[in-house]
């Protein structure tokens, strides 16, 4: 699976956009770092953090597979979805209705962290029978409900500012990705022009600009490498003049 090229990663986006739980908003997926770190798996592990989220992975042998959070009282399960892959097309078979995809071998549910959160409370679901995780071996038992739940220590986490808490006058944009790349930001406010504004990166992989906007509302996309980027710290979408999809903000 790590040999998997780059040109793949489009079409496997796809997939994993089409089958997250609505629990995970759809820019989450948008970064090839996540794609990598997804295609990376050779099998079902322990949760992964990454960045914001908790990736859970299962064998995709069982019918179905969920998780379910204490500070949800277990009101909720969320259900793992399949993590399928595209086929090289010489290996498909099987007339025009062909599928161009394989089973990785393994389902998976994102769960965006709480904010504040120290720690992860959960039980897995496997088939219809609620138990700890096999894969994490750290568990706690509740004497008062005599329940024995899963438990996974959150590292802190370091706090990015974003467009909801900028500036009263401007707009604070932040972009993370690989290190060393022209990030830029373009929009309403600039006649979505895609090379005007370029961020600055601080550390390693964090990049930033601020710019004075008087109160108003504004669209706008992050450009990477030519293509759109949606702003994962911003969750309101609306569709551009010209059709498109892109963030939108409104300064007071």
């Amino acid at each position: 699976m790590k040999t998997l090229r780059k040109e793949t990663l489009t079409a496997a986006l796809l997939i994993f956009i089409a089958g997250f739980s609505p629990a995970v908003d759809m820019e989450s997926v948008e970064t090839y770092q996540l794609i990598d770190r997804l295609l990376s798996f050779e099998g079902p592990q322990a949760p992964v953090i990454f960045d914001d989220l908790v990736i859970f992975t299962a064998s995709s042998s069982h019918r179905r597979v969920g998780v379910s959070f204490v500070d949800e009282n277990f009101s909720r399960v969320h259900w793992f979805r399949q993590l399928l892959l595209p086929m090289n097309p010489m290996d498909i078979t099987g007339g025009r209705n062909a599928s161009p995809y394989r089973d990785s071998g393994i389902v998976f549910y994102l769960h965006r962290i709480p904010e504040g959160a120290t720690k992860l409370e959960y039980r897995i679901i496997i088939d219809g029978l609620w138990t700890t995780d096999p894969a994490n071996p750290n568990t706690h038992w509740d004497r008062t409900s005599g329940l024995t739940w899963s438990v996974l220590s959150l590292p802190q986490r370091e706090i990015v500012p974003h467009p909801l808490r900028g500036q009263p006058d401007g707009l604070s944009f932040t972009f993370r990705g690989p290190p060393g790349e022209t990030i830029t930001v373009a929009g309403c406010f600039n006649g979505w022009d895609p090379f005007m504004y370029e961020l600055r990166e601080g550390p390693p992989g964090n990049y930033s600009i601020t710019i004075s906007l008087p109160p108003g509302t504004y669209q706008y996309i992050f450009f990477h490498r030519g293509q759109r980027f949606f702003d994962p710290f911003n969750h309101n979408r609306v569709y551009a003049r010209d059709g498109k999809a892109a963030n939108e903000i409104i300064i007071r």
